[in-house]
């Protein structure tokens, strides 16, 4: 699942990424073009963008031409969509340079369609800097990588720190524990009445998300994969009972969740926006969407890390994102072009001062987020220096406010989506989360049974699954 971050991502690009003026072709260009130079063409803006972001993007490829005047970079509106990828794939019709989700990047490698970036990666002056629980979803089981993850986020409770302060709690002390957000959700709705001290969404495959999310944190998973690669499904498991049961007496015991069931992201940023929602799990980059979308000010916005079963040590938070990857048709020239590119337009703005302040200074100055928490890329000692790079531009307040869930990050055990069938298995589970919310007494195991036989068909019928004996 992706946070919701389309705003965040159109502003982000509009200023810190580079491409060109849009072409009308996608896919391996050959190599070079008339003027001898390596060409490539590169996912460039989502679809609709504006013309200040393609224009800001045009003005950065020329700054990565002139610093590589051997390359030539061609941009192409790009936007993954699960329905059509394969297509695009099998057809050879994506970019050179393009992205792919967290839970889709390591099964392409495997099946051999990206691009083996390994002995290009491992020439960049920070290859070994990356923080290990991001660039794993890079890598396949030999250790060979295939891309450079970006945007990454990790799951999160966002929270309303003037709720906080009317509720008589101290909102730079948020929840740890699970118990204590239950205090918390309760206090709240008992010092403002019509408010969901916390509440989860529940539909568009968003409640089957955050319910992978909650289970993760205690520790539990919704499939397993044996060593002979076959994948079980089993969202009938202990973990995903009890977070469900915590939802369960959050509603009907607490009366601490509100009173709206059907909350897809839209919806939720929008209860939380508006005052109806103290706390709710979320993407850890979510502020920007929330200033721009929702008007929430960021004064008032406090997030910190999901909390995480300390006993048990399969617990861990959710994380998602994108790995800019490579077209795996392309020639060895093009490919080495490629990271370039990746470097120059993800890369160097989290490990060079100068892009780090070039991007917040453009963010800053069109009344962008500046300081958005997100999972770091590198170790925490990169990621503080950059930090410490873009504090004098960062949104007033922002920094403090993130702490919570920055200070903390790196000590968490990062763990990814569900690799197979993700969106059907979030899909079949929103059902499982309304019922817990709107019937005092639903049938949870034969709920989650039915999830399991239903989601384990279709990853059955899957050719490498179908394989396996």
């Amino acid at each position: 699942m992706k946070s919701r971050r389309k705003a965040a991502w159109l502003a982000v690009a509009g200023v810190a990424a580079a491409s060109v003026a849009l072409s009308g072709c996608s896919g391996s260009s050959g190599g070079k073009d008339a003027n001898g130079k390596v060409e490539i063409v590169v996912a460039s803006l989502q679809p609709g963008a504006s013309a200040e972001a393609l224009a800001a993007f045009q003005k950065q490829v020329k700054t990565f031409e002139k610093k590589n005047p051997d390359i030539d970079v061609k941009g192409e509106e790009y936007n993954w969509t699960g329905t059509t990828f394969a297509a695009e794939l099998a057809g050879g019709t994506l970019p050179d340079e393009f992205g792919v989700p967290f839970t889709d990047s390591q099964t392409l490698a495997k099946n051999g369609q990206l691009a083996d970036l390994t002995k290009y990666i491992n020439k960049l002056p920070y290859a070994k800097k990356f923080n290990p629980n991001v660039i794993s979803v890079a890598k396949d089981d030999k250790g060979h990588i295939y891309g450079i993850p970006f945007t990454p986020y990790a799951m999160a409770i966002s929270y309303n720190r003037a709720d906080f302060t009317k509720a008589g709690l101290d909102p730079n002390k948020p929840p740890t524990t699970w118990d204590e957000v239950e205090t918390d959700a309760k206090a709240i709705s008992k010092a403002l009445p019509g408010v969901a001290g916390y509440m989860q969404m529940t539909s568009g495959n968003t409640g089957g998300w955050e319910l992978t999310s909650a289970t993760y944190s205690r520790g539990g998973r919704m499939e397993s994969t044996a060593s002979n690669g076959k994948v079980t499904v089993n969202t009938d498991n202990d973990q995903t009972k009890a977070a469900l049961a915590y939802l369960h007496t959050l509603r009907w015991d607490d009366n601490a969740a509100g009173s709206n069931f059907l909350l897809d992201w839209d919806g939720i940023n929008q209860a939380f926006g508006s005052g109806k929602v103290a706390m709710y799990m979320s993407g850890s980059d979510v502020i920007t969407a929330l200033v721009q979308n929702d008007k929430v000010d960021p004064k008032n916005y406090g997030v910190t890390v999901i909390p995480v079963d300390s006993t048990n040590s399969e617990a861990g938070v959710l994380s998602g994102g994108t790995v800019a990857v490579v077209n795996v048709k392309d020639t060895p020239e093009q490919q080495a072009a490629a990271v370039k590119w990746i470097d120059f337009y993800y890369g160097q703005p989290q490990v060079e001062q100068a892009p780090a302040v070039t991007q917040a200074k453009a963010l800053q100055a069109n009344n962008q987020i500046v300081g958005a928490p997100t999972l770091p890329i590198f170790d925490k000692a990169t990621y503080d220096e950059q930090q410490s790079w873009i504090k004098p531009y960062a949104t007033p307040g922002l920094l403090d406010n993130v702490a919570p869930f920055t200070s903390q990050i790196l000590n968490e055990n990062i763990v990814p989506e569900p690799n197979k069938h993700t969106q059907d298995l979030y899909g079949a589970l929103d059902s499982v989360v309304q019922a817990v919310l709107t019937q005092k007494n639903p049938d949870v195991d034969a709920l989650l049974k039915a999830v399991d036989v239903k989601i384990q068909a279709l990853i059955d019928a899957d050719p490498d699954q179908a394989a396996i004996k």
